[in-house]
C-alpha cells in the first residue's frame, strides 16, 4: 500500500495554532502576577507584591512583542491583554494602596484607591479607541500609560527605605497624592513617548547598544533606588514635552508659516 504522506498545509496550521497560544499564555502569566501581587498585599507582604507588579509589567511587554515577531496579534488578545492590564496595574496597586498606607485615611484613601483603578481601566478605553483610528500618531501615547502607573506605584515601595528618617510621618501623604496624580495623568492629554518607533535606534544602532547597556547596569546595581527614580523621570519628560517643549515648537512654527 502507498504511504500515506501529510499534507504540506497540516504543518503550519499547528505551528500556527501554537504560536498563537504562546502571547496569551504571556498575557495569562501577567494576569497571575497581579493576582499574586494583590494576594501578598492582602496578607502584608508589600515588597513581593511590588515585584510581582514589576514581573507583571515585564510579561506585559513581552506578550506584544512576541505577537508581533511571529505574526500572531488578534483582537482576542487585544482585548485579553487589556483586561489583564486592568487587573495587574490597575485594581492589584489599588488594593496594594489601600492595604499599604491609605486604609489611614479612611473613605478618603478609599476613594483615592478607586480612583487610580477606574483611571487606569478609563485609560485603557481609551486608548483600545484611539488604536482603531489611522490617524493616530505611534510616537506618543496619551495620558499616562497604566504599565507605568502601576510599576510606580511598586517601585515607590521599593524606594521607600531610601527617603529619610523625617518623611516617615508624610509617608501616607505621599501616598495619597501620589495615587491622585497618578490616575489623573492616565486620564491627562499629556503625551509620553511611546518608543515603538526606532528612527534614532536605526540610524546610531552602536549609541543606542551603549545606552541600553549602561541603563541596565545601572538599574541592576540599585533596582530598588533606580527603578523608582526612572520611572518617575518618564513621568516628568511628559509633562515637560506636553507643556514646555511642544508649545515652543507651535510658536516656531507660527512664525515660520504665518497665517
Amino acid at each position: 500500500m502507498p504511504e500515506e504522506k501529510t499534507s504540506h498545509t497540516d504543518v503550519p496550521k499547528r505551528i500556527r495554532k501554537g504560536v498563537y497560544i504562546l502571547p496569551n499564555l504571556l498575557t495569562t502569566t501577567s494576569l497571575f502576577a497581579g493576582f499574586l501581587a494583590m494576594v501578598w498585599a492582602l496578607e502584608g507582604n508589600f515588597d513581593s507584591a511590588a515585584m510581582a507588579i514589576v514581573f507583571a509589567a515585564f510579561m506585559d511587554g513581552l506578550d506584544g512583542k512576541v505577537a508581533r515577531l511571529t505574526n500572531t496579534a488578534s483582537e482576542f488578545g487585544v482585548q485579553y491583554d487589556s483586561l489583564a492590564d486592568v487587573a495587574a496595574f490597575g485594581i492589584a496597586p489599588a488594593i496594594i494602596l489601600w492595604q499599604w498606607n491609605l486604609h489611614i485615611f479612611g473613605r478618603l484613601g478609599l476613594a483615592a484607591a478607586f480612583v487610580f483603578a477606574a483611571c487606569g481601566a478609563l485609560r485603557l478605553a481609551r486608548f483600545n479607541v484611539a488604536a482603531n483610528l489611522a490617524t493616530t500618531s505611534k510616537k506618543f501615547f496619551t495620558g499616562l500609560p497604566i504599565p507605568v502607573a502601576g510599576c510606580t506605584i511598586a517601585t515607590f515601595i521599593l524606594f521607600q527605605e531610601f527617603l529619610p528618617v523625617f518623611m516617615g510621618a508624610l509617608l501616607p501623604h505621599c501616598t495619597l497624592a501620589l495615587a491622585l496624580v497618578l490616575g489623573m495623568l492616565m486620564v491627562s492629554r499629556v503625551r509620553y513617548a511611546s518608543f515603538k518607533e526606532y528612527g534614532f535606534v536605526r540610524a546610531h544602532p552602536f549609541s543606542s547598544f551603549v545606552t541600553v547597556v549602561l541603563l541596565f547596569s545601572l538599574i541592576v546595581s540599585q533596582p530598588r533606588l533606580l527603578g523608582f527614580v526612572m520611572l518617575v523621570g518618564y513621568i516628568v519628560s511628559g509633562l515637560v514635552y506636553t507643556f514646555i517643549i511642544l508649545p515652543r515648537r507651535n510658536q516656531e512654527l507660527l512664525r515660520t508659516f504665518p497665517g
